[in-house]
This record gives structure tokens, sequence and C-alpha cells, in this order.
């Protein structure tokens, strides 16, 4: 790492502490920037480029991380959650969590308590999954063997809402995706919860073509942030539905296949699958 590289790389560090440590006091862009001796239009792009996301983003993930502890583990009032956060009142605390967790303080200290899931299990190319869906789409989808554990993993996803063993029309037009009729894939409806970069990143791995595969680095570019790659990576593993959202289209730059939440093999496969499908749709 050249010098410049190295001063930039301790600012950022430093700006990172002083927001982990004064969260409390909301400090503004001006005045983290004055710490660290930059201008605030310096250090916002700075920041960007280093941490991925916006000064302001991470203080908003760092406030909220702090609040979901102290709705769940102490189970304090919205207005003392407020307080106790740096936030003016119980208005902001409701913006933060509709920005980020898109949904109400209350509704995540329920646990998604007035949220109704539907699951079933199903048979796919890569071994038996399971599904499960809102109203609204598909929430999440996963490959697991044993459907005790499956239904234990979706549980702690949304420990308090209605779960029910119940195959819909939401679930069957998503598992399309298995058959040759790609022509059902416009009817598919997602229901997500994540950060803004989540679902950015979500968003952008819906654009890779099937049998073709992208890098982490080029997803980080694709989004504005080029030096993100790690940062990308995290949402990725993060990705609450697997192959309908492809994150198993992204490797390292290396070519190396990378992690993949669901087994490295069954990324291999998947890929391999898609491939063979593409250029036999070529034909």
């Amino acid at each position: 790492m050249d010098e410049q590289k190295q001063i930039n790389y301790q600012r950022i560090a430093e700006a990172i502490d002083y927001i982990k440590t004064n969260f409390k006091t909301q400090p503004s862009l001006d005045e983290v920037a004055e710490h660290v001796h930059l201008s605030p239009y310096h250090f916002q792009r700075l920041f960007s480029d280093w941490a991925g996301t916006t000064p302001k983003k991470f203080l908003q993930y760092i406030s909220i991380e702090y609040a979901k502890k102290l709705l769940t583990d102490q189970q304090a009032t919205l207005l003392d959650t407020a307080f106790e956060t740096g936030l003016s009142g119980t208005g902001r605390l409701h913006d933060l969590f509709i920005n980020i967790e898109g949904m109400t303080p209350a509704e995540y200290r329920n646990g998604g308590r007035s949220l109704s899931i539907n699951y079933s299990f199903a048979e796919s190319p890569f071994g038996n999954l399971l599904v499960a869906s809102t109203k609204k789409g598909i929430c999440y989808m996963a490959f697991e063997e044993d459907e005790t554990i499956a239904v234990s993993h979706l549980r702690q996803k949304f420990p308090n809402a209605t779960v029910t063993q119940n195959s819909d029309p939401i679930q069957q037009n998503a598992l399309y995706i298995f058959q040759n009729d790609w022509s059902q894939l416009s009817e598919i409806k997602l229901h997500l919860k994540g950060t803004d970069f989540q679902l950015k990143v979500w968003e952008t791995l819906l654009k890779i073509p099937m049998g073709r595969l992208s890098t982490y680095h080029k997803i980080a570019e694709q989004i504005g942030n080029p030096n993100a790659s790690r940062a990308v990576g995290t949402a990725i593993g993060s990705n609450p539905v697997a192959f309908l959202i492809p994150c198993h289209r992204v490797i390292q730059s290396s070519g190396n296949i990378g992690g993949y939440m669901w087994g490295n093999t069954r990324k291999t496969a998947i890929i391999g699958w898609e491939s063979a499908k593409k250029s036999v749709s070529e034909m």
C-alpha cells in the first residue's frame, strides 16, 4: 500500500472509530470530517470509496443495531430507545427503522408478529429446498435436506410470524425457474427485507444473465462503490432467497468459485447446469 493510501486508510479507520464511539450524539458529516482533518466533500467521497457506504448510512447502521438491542434485549420503550440512541424522538426512530429494516420499530420488536408466511418443500436438480412466501411475494428460499432444520431456520428468520405449511401460487410460480418454461419468470415476486446497500446488491445480482458469471469487484463497480468488494461479499452472503437471487453467479476475480451459503459443490453444479441450459437454448 502506497503512502497516500495508507494515510487514507488511517483516516477512514479513525472516522469509523469516532462514529462508533460517538453515535449517541449523532455527529454530523461536518463534525466527523473535521475530526479527521478533511473537507466534508472530500471526506464523503473517501469514506464511501473505502467503506462501501456513506458516513450517514454507516451512522444509521450503528444506531439501528444499538436500538435493536434495546428493543429486544432490554424491552425498552420506543421513547427510551430513541433517547438512548441519540435521536430526537420516536418519529426519527420510526424513519430509521423504515429506511433500514423495512418495518416499524414495533414490528421489529414483535419479530414479524403480524406477518403470515406460507412455506412448502420442493425437489430441485440441486436437492430439496424450502420456499416461503407472504402475500407480497417470496420472502425466503433455501436448500436443505433436513426439513426440520429448514423450518427451524425459517422461524429464526421470522421468529414471531405465523408460519404455516401451505403451498400457494406465489411459490409455484417461483419454482418454474427449475423447468424449461422460462416465460413464467416474469410472474415471480419477491418480498425482501434488507438495508439499502443489501437491496442494491441483490437487485444487481438479478441482472446477471443466466449462464453468465460476474465477480465481487464487478458488482461493487456496478453499484458505484468500486472499493466495496468485501461489503458486497457480505451482502451476497446475506441473500435470503437461494437461486432466485443468483448469488451463485458471483465468483472471485481470480477465477476461484468463492463461498456459497448452501455449499460450494452445489454452487459449482448450479453454474454448470445453467451454462448447459444456456447452450441448449442458443442452438
